[in-house]
């Protein structure tokens, strides 16, 4: 668990910094920091977007007195997703938009329905207190 603490805080972010430098070579400063800015106002627009869609669909399939789990799972994605697009970075913005757009956010759905199910055949799924 601490292993993956690590790469988060702190190889993703140097491994950002080192794209941003990147892309700030080959297109220039500003460029860069433009379609930094960008993105994050694109995804914030889209993550808002998706996000009310999703939390509608969810709301539908709870008055129909249907178990929204699908929905839970987009919603979790569509969650991610816009924190990752609020974060500078190119590879965090490039995840993030597709965690947003359904046609992929399907593959991260099946993802994390395999890692639930797992969890839960093996008997490590707990709910509450930790």
């Amino acid at each position: 668990m601490y292993k993956w603490l690590l790469a988060v805080f702190i190889v993703v972010p140097l491994v950002e910094l080192i794209g941003i430098f990147t892309v700030g070579n080959w297109i220039g400063g500003w460029n860069t920091f433009f379609i930094l800015i960008v993105m994050g106002l694109a995804g914030a627009y889209l993550a808002r977007a998706e996000g009310r869609r999703v939390w509608g669909e969810a709301q539908r399939q709870m008055q129909a007195g249907q178990i929204p789990g699908q929905s839970i799972l987009d919603g979790l994605c569509v969650l991610a997703g816009g924190l990752l697009l609020l974060m500078p970075g190119f590879i965090s913005d490039i995840v993030g938009v597709t965690l947003l757009i359904p046609a992929t956010r399907v593959f991260y759905r099946q993802m994390m329905l395999h890692w639930l199910e797992k969890r839960m055949r093996n008997g490590n799924f707990k709910i509450g207190r930790f």
